[in-house]
Formats: structure tokens, sequence, C-alpha cells
């Protein structure tokens, strides 16, 4: 497992827990990539890269397409509930 290089950036709320959602679901990013691209959102690995590490924006279709792939809230990943 390869730690961040950079630190966390302040372009979104959600990179830490996407991040987070993917490995307690046992995910690589690989597998969130593909499954996103399954529901019509284009996004490499260093989008997501930056996604999760908070320096790059976050458009409302990726945030609805990552809470269900994640099977996550909205609010969950907005930070305005905790995780169940």
């Amino acid at each position: 497992m390869r730690l961040r290089k950079q630190a966390l950036g302040s372009r979104n709320l959600i990179g830490v827990r996407v991040e987070d959602a993917r490995k307690k679901k046992g995910m690589k990013q690989k597998e969130l990539l593909a499954q996103l691209q399954v529901r019509g959102v284009d996004m490499n690995a260093s989008g997501l890269s930056k996604l999760e590490g908070q320096i790059r924006y976050v458009t409302d279709i990726e945030l609805v397409a990552l809470a269900d792939i994640l099977e996550v809230s909205v609010d969950y990943l907005l930070g305005r509930e905790s995780r169940k």
C-alpha cells in the first residue's frame, strides 16, 4: 500500500470519506474506477487519486455515483452524518 506523498487539499469535502469507504469495502482504486465507468462516469486513476487527496473538485454526478458504488449516503460523503 502506498502512502500519500502530498498533504490533503481543500477542494472537496468527500475525498477522505471516499477513500475510507472504499478501503472498508476492500476495494482497490482500479475496481472503483471500473464501476464508475459502468455508470458513465469517466475518471482516470490520477483523477481518483486527486479526488481522494482532496486536490480535485467533484461533480454532482460523480458524488451520486460514488455514494451508490460505496453503498453510503451522499450526506455521509459530505460529512453530514456518521457511517452506519
